[in-house]
């Protein structure tokens, strides 16, 4: 009777023993796979997610473009060109320097350098110049194996009318358009629909998502709605070639203290207030280093780079306005600014608001515009 009774609390304890080995051997395996999600949902929010802020592309692009003049005995000729190589050698349209006797290119910090021809195009309105200064200096990566497509947002950066680094925002509004203008064949280029104007030649058109150069915007219509830009993909193997071959003893370059010595007021002050446009615009996004590179070489021994940040960490949602200057009678420059910042103490957890009045000196050292003095007042 008794082993009858047995029987079911056997089989009992072998099922749970059986059901234990298998959810065992289950979890195992579920633990060395891993799982992958195929979800195209995801995918795109995570590409989304890493796509580049616009504020930074625009900053990091304008230390690479320049302002070009093309000066002869009749006219002089401004646009806009971009620095892509480790050289010095900066790309820009045919246009601009094609009869230019003199060359002169001013930078991001307002300082102005002679630049030498290293190969210009015949039918391709395409140039290359080189400034040995700029060597090694930040360089704009190019796409050259990529065309652009219809929707694709662009940027185009230029010195517009002589106001230095324009930013227009648009799209590729057409592609592989024909035309000639003054001689130059303009063959498979972007139709944009940000705006180019006198100015604008010569600068780097940039692919919204990479932060990339993929055209050199050449021609605008004369109410200004319509641009063209030459394919990156189309001239880099031209622009490479003319750079591989250029000995620096074989160009010619103007001397650059003769540039410097006829620098009026008026672009003196508008060449400094560009410089702490510059400066408090890196301290926004937070870019320590590039408002460092500012300043002169006293400031820079006074105070470590460390130093110098950790006085701005504290700053956020900084705004600047009411920028004004006077030329001194040292050729030195005060410009002021009014600063506007929401603060936060380390030991505290409360944001505070803070407005001051910014005085910097700005003048030349070694031929470049510095910062030599800031004050700061609080209102």
């Amino acid at each position: 009777m008794h082993k009858k009774n047995r029987r079911p609390v056997i089989i009992s304890v072998l099922l749970v023993a059986t059901g234990i080995i298998i959810l065992t051997i289950i979890y195992n395996t579920w633990q060395s796979n891993p799982v992958s999600i195929n979800n195209p949902a995801i995918t795109k929010i995570e590409s989304n997610t890493r796509s580049l802020d616009l504020k930074s592309i625009i900053h990091n692009a304008e230390k690479s473009v320049v302002q070009i003049e093309g000066q002869n005995e009749q006219s002089t000729i401004t646009g806009s060109g971009f620095l892509f190589n480790e050289k010095g050698d900066i790309i820009t349209n045919a246009h601009v320097v094609k009869n230019a006797d003199v060359i002169n290119v001013r930078t991001a910090n307002g300082h102005n350098y002679p630049a030498a021809v290293v190969g210009t195009g015949e039918d391709t309105d395409i140039a290359v110049i080189r400034v040995q200064q700029l060597a090694n200096q930040n360089a704009l990566n190019i796409e050259s194996e990529t065309k652009a497509e219809i929707g694709d947002e662009v940027i185009a950066l230029g010195s517009p009318h002589g106001f230095q680094n324009t930013v227009t925002l648009g799209i590729i509004s057409g592609t592989e358009r024909n035309f000639t203008v003054d001689g130059f064949s303009y063959e498979n280029v972007y139709q944009i629909s940000a705006q180019i104007t006198e100015g604008n030649s010569g600068g780097p058109l940039i692919n919204r998502e990479t932060g990339n150069v993929i055209g050199i915007n050449s021609v605008g219509t004369s109410d200004g709605t319509i641009g063209f830009s030459i394919p990156a993909d189309e001239i880099y193997e031209q622009v490479t070639t003319w750079s591989n071959e250029a000995q620096n003893d074989q160009l010619v370059y103007k001397n650059a203290d003769d540039i410097n010595s006829t620098d009026s007021p008026d672009q003196l002050i508008e060449d400094a207030e560009y410089v702490a446009d510059y400066f408090f615009e890196s301290i926004s996004i937070r870019d320590y280093i590039a408002a460092y590179t500012l300043l002169g070489s006293p400031m820079q021994s006074s105070q470590s780079y460390s130093e110098f940040r950790e006085g701005y960490t504290h700053f956020m949602n900084l705004e600047y306005s009411g920028i004004s200057s006077t030329v001194t009678d040292d050729n030195q420059v005060k410009t002021t600014v009014t600063v506007t910042a929401e603060t936060k103490s380390p030991e505290k957890e409360e944001t505070n608001e803070e407005k001051s009045n910014y005085e910097l000196t700005i003048g030349h050292e070694n031929d470049q515009l510095k910062i030599l003095d800031i004050k700061k007042s609080d209102e």
